[in-house]
């Protein structure tokens, strides 16, 4: 077995990858991945220990987090640097301590450091009790999904010093031995600290941006050569467009970038054309049919065809070897000249579709009509929401989520977030008193805008919970964002959450039946059954 990773939905036979990845992850990536996280956690200790507040470090270990979320960085080389970046703070601060063996380590001879490796001890598989391991590897692909979010709100100037103390203190307290009891309570103490992450950068994106509004996105094509725009770095969006506005190169937003089209200070660019293609599995054939170059600002990499890959660059905690990768200098500048000079001698995007979709129903926006949406509810004409947020896949059996969007009742309302919406965004559902049947909140972080809405509906309707409300959730995961997002909601008291398209592979039995018994969490079944269980 040449490797051992089980942290996305689509892993091997829902069990682990052992080989490679489904996602295109050699093993010796995988494996400099886990050690990545395991000295992260033994710089944790260090500074947790020191009981210093080092900046510098909560950075580092959070862009390491990042570093390792699935189809982020395949980039040996880059993952070999971090490790050793972060091997030398961790020599240059370590003290007179006590210290576990992953914040003893000082060695950068790469020898030693696949030594460790092939000793297997600090692989997943390490744990030997599948129940505290499955908890543990729970926490963690929550502070990975957490850590994605406080990168983007720091990049805009915003940051919790408590979201960036949990990171630190529970990576130092994941070398500790730990209790079940112990580890059921940090895991829904994440979910709340991933909710506050979440808070901070709706805060950080709607105080730079605005308030996201109802759009209408363009998802055609014009004649001049494009740049394609992918993941969810709203910051490096904006320098990309803010440099290329009097170039003659058009800007396209691709899958999770999409709701960068809602936002106010975004619409002045003349140049920013809308979205261009579908979910990011969809890349190979859809970056291809660009023509331009691609710029891929976070996860969501699919292996690159050789027709694009010498046009696919990649910036922030992505990367991918033989692509350019694009640093920021020490003010956080990125310089994207080359990327615009290349487009220039690109052919205009092969127009791929026509036409336009809606989006925008941040809890800003869908607060201004809370009467009208109150109304219709009281009057019987919306009887329910279906919370289908999360993300989207490659694997067929994710066609479920697109017959449900079909067969639900037409009195009933999607409340969405993520890339999963591309699974019906597209279908012509209609709309109930002028109301859309599907209201898009932005990327998988602005769960939190459905999380507002639902509160402000408890409030409304004067119930006891969110539990009490027409409300149902149907969420499709694939990665870690989708596990904070699903950990932020248990840590609310949210039940009875629908989760597809199969349940987590580092989810053990005991620890599924945990989930089952405090929060009555299920999977799915067929459409029909679950239209009828959910909704009717």
């Amino acid at each position: 077995m040449g490797m051992f990773c089980f942290q996305c939905q689509e892993t091997f036979k829902n069990s682990g990858c052992v080989n490679r990845g489904v996602c295109g992850k050699t093993s010796d990536v995988a494996n400099l991945q886990d050690f990545l996280i395991w000295i992260s956690k033994g710089l944790a200790e260090i500074e947790v220990k020191s009981e210093r507040n080092n900046k510098e470090v909560v950075d580092r270990i959070i862009l390491n987090l990042f570093t390792t979320i699935t189809n982020a960085n395949f980039d040996f080389s880059q993952i070999k640097d971090r490790i050793f970046e972060t091997i030398d703070m961790m020599n240059s601060l370590r003290e007179n301590k006590n210290y576990s063996e992953a914040a003893n380590w000082s060695s950068k001879n790469f020898s030693e450091i696949e030594k460790k490796i092939n000793s297997g001890e600090v692989s997943i598989l390490s744990e030997e009790n599948e129940d505290i391991r499955s908890l543990k590897e729970l926490i963690t692909y929550g502070l990975k999904g957490m850590a994605a979010y406080a990168r983007h709100a720091k990049v805009l100037g915003y940051e919790s010093e408590k979201v960036n103390n949990f990171i630190l203190t529970t990576m130092a307290e994941l070398l500790r031995e730990k209790s079940i009891d112990e580890l059921v309570s940090l895991t829904l103490e994440t979910g709340s600290m991933g909710y506050l992450a979440m808070e901070t950068l709706d805060s950080a994106n709607t105080k730079t941006y605005g308030n996201p509004e109802i759009s209408k996105v363009n998802i055609g094509v014009r004649k001049n050569p494009g740049i394609l725009v992918s993941g969810h770095d709203l910051k490096d969006f904006e320098m990309l467009l803010d440099q290329a506005k009097d170039s003659g190169v058009d800007i396209y937003t691709h899958s999770e970038m999409l709701p960068a089209n809602y936002y106010p200070k975004f619409k002045k660019y003349e140049n920013f054309v809308g979205n261009y293609g579908n979910a990011w599995w969809k890349q190979r054939d859809e970056f291809e049919a660009f023509n331009g170059p691609i710029l891929m600002t976070t996860n969501c990499i699919v292996p690159p065809k050789d027709s694009y890959k010498d046009k696919l660059f990649t910036t922030g905690a992505a990367g991918y070897p033989g692509c350019k990768y694009i640093e920021a200098d020490e003010k956080g500048h990125k310089d994207f000249s080359e990327i615009i000079e290349l487009a220039k001698t690109c052919k205009a995007p092969e127009e791929i579709e026509k036409g336009s979709i809606l989006g925008g129903f941040a809890h800003s926006q869908v607060m201004e009509l809370a009467d009208k949406v109150i109304e219709a509810v009281k009057n019987g004409d919306i009887t329910k929401f279906i919370v289908m947020a999360g993300c989207d896949g490659r694997m067929a059996d994710r066609e479920y989520y697109t017959e449900f969007a079909k067969k639900l009742p037409e009195s009933t309302v999607i409340l969405t977030a993520g890339c999963a919406k591309y699974r019906y965004n597209k279908l012509n559902l209609g709309d109930i008193n002028g109301i859309p049947r599907v209201l898009d909140a932005g990327q998988c972080n602005d769960s939190y805008s459905l999380i507002q809405i639902a509160l402000a509906l408890v409030d409304a309707f004067g119930v006891e919970s969110v539990n009490n409300l027409p409300i149902v959730y149907n969420i499709a995961w694939y990665e870690q964002k989708a596990v904070i997002v699903l950990l932020a909601l248990l840590s609310l008291g949210v039940k009875n959450i629908h989760l597809g398209p199969s349940l987590p592979a580092f989810l053990s039995p005991n620890v599924t039946d945990v989930l089952v018994e405090k929060f009555n969490i299920a999977g799915i079944t067929n459409v029909e059954d679950d239209i009828k269980n959910l909704i009717i």
